[in-house]
């Protein structure tokens, strides 16, 4: 009786290895640099083996960053058509860039929400995101004012950012910026008042897969944002 051995083996072969699906998130930057190094950095920190950012290096006014989504998110559409496999796709897509004096902003947000892309506005700057991990907020300022009240917090800085600098604040900026969105809701104010940031956002999705593992089982913050944005 012939043996089935030889079959058996290139059976086994054959058989495709097992691949950790990631959730994939597509982040457009408005900046250069700042923006995509504290997200890559905090990406980095929370060592999610299951999530997958990728930032383009493309860059330009809050339309444009809309319409490079746009472009960025048709190809992996594409990609996982021809593929045949939907793991290519964003499951989100978000845009993150300041408020500041753009002239097409509103037009830029209605695109976004049209498209069903997730928007990181900070008003005036996203260094008052990282302003958040060390002090409270500052009230209104113009943004050449927080970047100076964010060169005393962190002497030096420039732009670069090394996301080990502001790890230990995350929680206290992630508090700080949804409470400053509560109360701007709840008094009734437009989306991106001066100062507001919804970097939040972000940075819960980013923890999403972590939320209930020490000591984001604990941030009250964190687990109100998911809940918002699952609304």
């Amino acid at each position: 009786m012939p043996s089935n051995r030889r079959g058996r083996e290139r059976s086994e072969a054959r058989r495709p290895a097992f691949r950790e699906v990631k959730r994939r998130l597509l982040v457009v930057c408005e900046g250069m640099l700042t923006e995509p190094q504290y997200i890559t950095g905090l990406a980095g920190y929370l060592r999610n083996a299951i999530l997958q950012i990728t930032i383009p290096r493309e860059q330009g006014d809050p339309r444009r960053l809309i319409e490079l989504a746009k472009l960025n998110n048709h190809k992996a559409e594409q990609d996982a058509r021809r593929s045949r496999d939907a793991n290519l796709r964003f499951e989100e897509v978000w845009c993150v860039f300041d408020k500041d004096d753009h002239e097409r902003f509103n037009d830029a947000c209605q695109m976004a929400e049209d498209n069903g892309f997730n928007l990181a506005v900070s008003c005036p700057s996203f260094e008052l995101w990282l302003l958040l991990h060390h002090r409270a907020s500052p009230g209104p300022q113009h943004r050449d004012d927080v970047y100076e009240m964010l060169r005393r917090e962190i002497p030096g800085y420039n732009k670069a950012v090394d996301f080990r600098m502001f790890a230990g604040g995350l929680d206290d900026a992630g508090d700080r910026a949804k409470r400053i969105d509560d109360h701007a809701r709840e008094d009734g104010e437009a989306r991106y008042v001066n100062p507001s940031t919804s970097m939040f956002r972000l940075v819960a999705s980013m923890l999403k897969e972590l939320k209930d593992n020490a000591p984001y089982k604990d941030w009250g913050w964190l687990h109100q944002a998911l809940v918002e944005l699952e609304e």
